[in-house]
């Protein structure tokens, strides 16, 4: 079945408006299995924005089954929920390239493992047929989050964008869902520039396209996407492509051998898109569960910091963190006892450097809720930070710090920012970590399989343990993650291993930072935040 839909010639044109966050706005707080959002919305509009979000997640577990082999059984995975994403929901596409601090944004999702958050508008800055909408703008940032934290492969630039941009209009018509729909709002990348890349060229590393190039990537990425989703011969061909990419075949090769004369596919896409219906797949709206939504509006002292907690949570640096802390502490200083006001402030302050008023902000977190994780990391954070700049060889100290991270773990045992930062905390001191801490860096990377430096990290110590083929799991999408150097750490890594090296001696082909496995700002993770 289709609907009828061809892609139109209106060019998509992205308005520039003033701005901000309306420091009048009544901000609400939505909860529910896969996502907190935040939101000036009245509290019955957020609640039904919220389910929506959670029957997308639905149906894209469904469609991920039947249609990608390579994804995992998403519904029937009990740690997603603890994985949930943090949406923050602006006025406006301006309004998000304000925090994302690029111009060429309508949204950003930052996956991490203190905690995944996505930034979108409310509205679009342009209207018609081919406009982007807010609902298009999170949907596919959400499916990013979807396809990391269940494939068990390396997706490649044109597919992990494509996948995105055909999931991230799905609609609802009357009683049913579709998945599917044309990609009205790429229309310009598909019609206008259409020549800029071919199915050849889009198989390329993104790190040798033009500027161009690279934008052309959604629609064509799209393009062949929706072929491939609606054709067997051709899932056939990808699976086999990423079964190629994942086993080190380069992208092009791996193309060529899968779908085979590529000037032929380029054809044959062309005329795809010049059909004047396009396949979708409905999905009655009857067969998904209602979702459990609850919403409250923000306590005051989370209402007075909530534009300070975006600033902080997007991610600071030694020329922002500070002025924004003397903001946050004058608005914060009202609220001692509001733990999530508390807990906001000890990142703010812990992040200017002030780990005195961040261990106080701490201690009135744990004070007003005893089970705050923030105020418990916080305050192992800063224990922890005075030890490393005294250089401390106590044992009895070390113990100590690391006793507040045991008590915010016994308070959520599935929190995988606890577990990562156990691990890390003997990382600071330069000894060997435990096997309590191994363990639980390994189930921080179940948890939040998204996060890069915590995959890299628990595949470094993989291979300490000689755990090889572990290793190499968790390498794969890091070493073809489209954002990152082909010639990134993890790539170097796994090329040592094919070469017959062992674990320790392939760890010295990666002597740079695990920071430098990403390149494109707003989808490589960040600082931490909760």
């Amino acid at each position: 079945m289709g609907i009828k839909g061809r892609i139109g010639r209106t060019a998509l044109a992205l308005g520039v408006v003033t701005a901000g966050v309306p420091a009048e706005a009544t901000w609400m707080r939505a909860t529910s299995t896969h996502f907190v959002v935040y939101s000036d919305s009245n509290a019955e509009k957020l609640r039904a924005e919220t389910a929506e979000l959670e029957r997308f997640d639905l149906l894209m577990s469904a469609f991920s089954q039947r249609f990608l082999t390579d994804v995992t059984d998403a519904a029937r995975n009990p740690d997603r929920a603890f994985n949930k994403v943090t949406v923050y929901v602006l006025p406006s596409i301006a309004s998000v390239q304000q925090f994302a601090r690029m111009k060429d944004v309508a949204g950003f999702y930052v996956p991490r493992v203190t905690g995944s958050i996505a930034f979108t508008p409310r509205q679009s800055d342009s209207v018609g047929e081919n406009a982007l909408s807010p609902r298009i703008v999170l949907f596919h940032e959400y499916t990013h989050h979807f396809l990391l934290g269940n494939s068990t492969l390396a997706l490649p630039a044109w597919f992990s964008e494509g996948f995105a941009e055909f999931a991230s209009t799905t609609a609802k018509r009357d009683d049913k869902y579709w998945i599917g729909v044309p990609a009205q709002h790429r229309a310009y990348g598909l019609l206008e520039m259409d020549k800029q890349l071919t199915m050849g060229q889009l198989f390329a590393p993104p790190a040798s396209m033009t500027s161009e190039q690279t934008e052309a990537i959604y629609g064509r990425g799209w393009l062949l996407t929706h072929m491939v989703m609606f054709d067997p011969v051709l899932r056939s061909q990808l699976g086999k492509y990423l079964t190629l990419l994942n086993s080190g075949t380069k992208s092009a090769a791996a193309a060529q051998q899968s779908f085979g004369d590529l000037k032929a596919l380029d054809k044959r896409a062309d005329a795809y898109l010049k059909q004047s219906r396009v396949s979708a797949l409905p999905v009655s709206a009857s067969i998904l569960p209602q979702p459990v939504v609850d919403v409250r509006a923000l306590t005051e002292g989370e209402a007075a910091l909530i534009r300070m907690r975006m600033e902080s949570t997007r991610g600071v640096d030694g020329r922002t963190a500070k002025p924004l802390w003397a903001k946050a502490k004058e608005a914060g200083a009202r609220y001692p006892a509001d733990p999530v006001a508390q807990g906001w402030l000890a990142e703010m302050a812990y992040d200017a450097g002030d780990l005195e008023a961040a261990e106080a902000a701490a201690d009135h977190a744990v004070a007003a809720d005893p089970t705050s994780s923030q105020g418990l990391l916080y305050k192992a954070r800063v224990h922890l930070a005075r030890l490393v700049a005294a250089k401390s060889h106590d044992e009895a100290a070390w113990k100590e710090a690391r006793s507040w991270i045991i008590k915010a773990n016994r308070a959520q045992n599935n929190d995988a920012a606890a577990l990562a930062l156990f691990y890390q905390s003997f990382q600071m001191q330069d000894a060997k970590p435990n096997k309590g801490a191994v363990a639980g860096l390994y189930r921080a990377v179940e948890l939040v399989p998204q996060d890069m430096d915590i995959r890299f990290q628990a595949a470094q110590q993989r291979l300490l343990d000689d755990d090889v083929p572990g290793a190499k799991a968790l390498l794969r999408p890091l070493a073809y993650n489209p954002h990152a150097d082909s010639d990134n750490p993890a790539a170097r890594i796994l090329a040592a291993l094919d070469a017959g090296k062992g674990g320790r001696a392939a760890l010295e082909a990666a002597k740079e930072k695990s920071s430098e496995l990403t390149k494109d700002g707003p989808k490589s993770g960040g600082k931490d935040g909760s």
